[in-house]
């Protein structure tokens, strides 16, 4: 395997939750998929959760670089062992294999992304 690019983001988890209370459903909508919400609501903060994700899809973004991806094309959901896992929608990143990492604080949350190739 081959690493073809890198990315990292931090997320302030007030930023985030400004922007939802701010704009709401369409916010949301427009940024995570039906999967993640749901996975979201059996979370113990909701924002901070958010935040987490918000960040891998900026990470994922950043080590794809420009492939016309929206926000809801990325979607960070969790493999059964609890580790964070990332899927690209719609065929756009098939050749490639992403590996996510999320942490987060009370006012923080960053995650990094490699994405790899067969050689």
């Amino acid at each position: 395997m081959k690493i073809v690019g890198t990315g990292v983001d931090i997320t302030e988890v007030s930023r985030l939750r400004k922007a939802i209370e701010k704009w709401g459903a369409s916010f949301i909508e427009r940024v995570f998929t039906k999967k993640e919400l749901e996975n979201a609501k059996t979370r113990g903060s909701l924002y901070q959760h958010l935040a987490g994700r918000f960040a891998a899809k900026e990470a994922v973004f950043k080590a794809l670089g420009n492939m016309g991806l929206a926000l809801k094309e990325v979607e960070i959901l969790n493999d059964r062992n609890g580790r964070p896992c990332c899927q690209v929608l719609n065929n756009k990143a098939k050749d490639c294999s992403i590996n996510v990492s999320i942490s987060h604080v009370k006012n923080y949350a960053v995650a990094n992304a490699i994405i790899t190739k067969e050689s």
